[in-house]
């Protein structure tokens, strides 16, 4: 990685602002991110940076080769440092921690089996991880973005959030976790979800939403509509920024958008196919117009 002099002081937390977005230039960066999370859950013993440095420090005195004194390269040794970090801690994971993560980009999906033989179908820019290892006795995953469960029947079964909580035995669900938004959709048996102080049940047909802090009241949703899990994205009564969000997962298009209200309610949907398609699902409803330009989509008023 080019920038290995600020990995460790961003793992110390020690890292400035103009330093960390050099930093996130790297494409390496995204890894990096998960093996700090990970690495936070680690006990290490504490070093005494200002005692070491010192030492080494005598050492660049007293160390000569050939006659010659070899003065210590920081350098060199900020750069090993770095990397003996990683490798500790992607080692620890790999081979002791037991953690799986599965993730997804924009514009992709991707479908796999927990060790229990229960189904997940991740959609696009999601992330799923859980301890192998304890899976027997802890049927436990966290998720960040939306995911489709066919959960076999078993002990409890638990999708961890930001935001909510959601406890299964065996069924079929639909959880989505996007920034400001928490919805749950039961497809069959009984889902128990749990948000703050509060304990709702869902039977087959019935959702629970959560928008911008508060809780939808609509408590039913309509089993026949396709969802993504078809190519397609629906919603009822939705802000169109959580939608205009929602497009760029699923197409890798940056949108931006010009003097228009991102809090008005939208019901419709868009297909995931064809790009032209969705925008006219969106935007001609609302009376909106739409441009694209390379790879950035920019959204504004209609002009009569």
């Amino acid at each position: 990685m080019k920038d290995e002099k600020y990995i460790l002081k961003w793992l110390n937390g020690e890292i400035s602002e103009e330093e960390l977005s050099l930093l996130k230039q790297d494409p390496n960066f995204k890894n990096l991110e998960k093996i700090a999370h990970y690495s936070s859950q680690i006990e290490t013993p504490t070093i005494d940076v200002d005692k070491t440095f010192k030492e080494f420090e005598l050492k660049k005195a007293t160390t000569t080769k050939k006659g010659k004194v070899v003065s210590f390269n920081y350098k060199r040794f900020y750069q090993y440092a770095a990397t003996i970090v990683v490798l500790l801690v992607s080692s620890y994971f790999l081979f002791f921690n037991g953690t799986t993560n599965y993730d997804t980009q924009f514009a992709e999906t991707k479908t796999f089996n927990l060790p229990d033989e229960s189904e997940v179908i991740l959609n696009a820019n999601s992330t799923i991880s859980f301890n192998k290892k304890k899976w027997e006795d802890n049927r436990s995953i966290h998720l960040k973005g939306e995911a489709y469960f066919k959960v076999k029947k078993g002990k409890s079964f638990t999708v961890n959030t930001s935001i909510g909580k959601v406890t299964v035995l065996g069924t079929q669900f639909n959880v989505k976790e996007r920034a400001n938004y928490f919805e749950v959709k039961t497809f069959e048996g009984l889902v128990s979800v749990q948000y703050q102080d509060t304990l709702v049940k869902l039977a087959k047909g019935n959702i629970f939403k959560v928008i911008n802090g508060k809780t939808d009241t609509l408590n039913t949703f309509n089993l026949t509509n396709k969802s993504w899990l078809q190519k397609e994205s629906n919603f009822k009564s939705v802000p169109l920024k959580l939608i205009l969000d929602e497009l760029q997962n699923q197409y890798d298009y940056t949108v931006k958008t010009k003097d228009i209200n991102l809090e008005q309610l939208y019901t419709g949907g868009f297909t995931h196919n064809d790009l032209n398609v969705a925008l006219q699902a969106i935007t001609i409803p609302l009376q909106l117009s739409y441009k694209i330009e390379g790879k950035i989509i920019t959204i504004y008023k209609y002009d009569k």
